[in-house]
């Protein structure tokens, strides 16, 4: 079971790179994508239908060309679900889930509070909503797979100049205390969010978004903001990820894992 998930920054503009054509040859069985930035009315032409796809979108209702996440999937879901019961979160399409049998793929974009101090303040109280519902979904029958852009470093590993961004949003200590709350050390084998790559790589220090400033990505200088995020119960079905850096359809590179076992059952 392959699952993809990427931050296109732009469906549209990530196709004219090359997005879909890419994808067709990597057989992921899930994709899920982050920051469309369109309505899928926009979307009618033929590369937005890769052959052999289910596609399924929530897009921003506050305002167009906003945010927006999506879920191409090889695999007819049995459901998919795209609210959380909060109208602020909800609105601006952050999230989507496909259910396939006990296992839920979750599309998700959490907010960024770089732009104004009241979208950091938004984003902190997303965060204080939001977890009462990962916990409530880590204590359930279910196999989750979270995928998204969490717009949170959770560490020095994943991030190139820790120290110049311990104000910035995305590194403050308010924020890494939260997300590393919800994940399990590697080393331990409690009950909390398996972050996939550092699972896998202990001590890796690979990014997944670069500012389009100062030719950060030419000099990786990055950040790790993107992840999967697995119940406990997938573990042990963990067996590889890739961090596509050379594939350049966005400021975010497309973070691939390969999880044992067909994506049903």
């Amino acid at each position: 079971m392959r699952i993809i998930s990427f931050n296109a920054n732009g469906i549209r503009s990530a196709a004219s790179k090359g997005f879909f054509e890419w994808l067709k040859e990597q057989k992921a069985d899930v994709t899920c994508i982050q920051e469309t930035k369109a309505q899928e009315d926009q979307l009618g032409d033929e590369v937005f239908r890769p052959r052999g796809h289910q596609r399924f979108f929530k897009d921003a209702s506050t305002k167009k060309g906003y945010s927006g996440v999506a879920i191409y999937s090889r695999i007819q879901p049995d459901e998919v679900r795209t609210s959380l019961g909060w109208a602020p979160f909800d609105d601006e399409g952050r999230y989507i889930e496909a259910r396939f049998g006990k296992l839920s793929v979750v599309s998700l974009y959490l907010p960024s509070g770089s732009s104004a101090e009241h979208r950091q303040d938004f984003k902190f109280e997303v965060m204080a909503w939001f977890r009462p519902i990962l916990d409530g979904w880590l204590r359930s029958d279910r196999d989750y797979v979270l995928c998204g852009d969490w717009n949170i470093v959770r560490s020095e590993l994943d991030i190139r100049n820790w120290k110049s961004n311990q104000k910035t949003s995305g590194c403050l200590p308010a924020e890494r205390e939260w997300m590393n709350g919800l994940c399990a050390d590697p080393a331990s084998r409690e009950a909390a969010w398996v972050d996939a790559y550092r699972e896998l790589h202990p001590q890796g220090q690979a990014y997944t978004w670069w500012s389009n400033r100062g030719a950060a990505r030419a000099k990786d200088v990055g950040w790790r903001i993107d992840y999967q995020l697995a119940t406990p119960s997938l573990r042990s079905r963990l067996t590889a990820c890739s961090i596509e850096r050379a594939q350049q359809f966005s400021d975010h590179a497309p973070f691939s894992v390969d999880y044992s076992g067909a994506l049903r059952g």
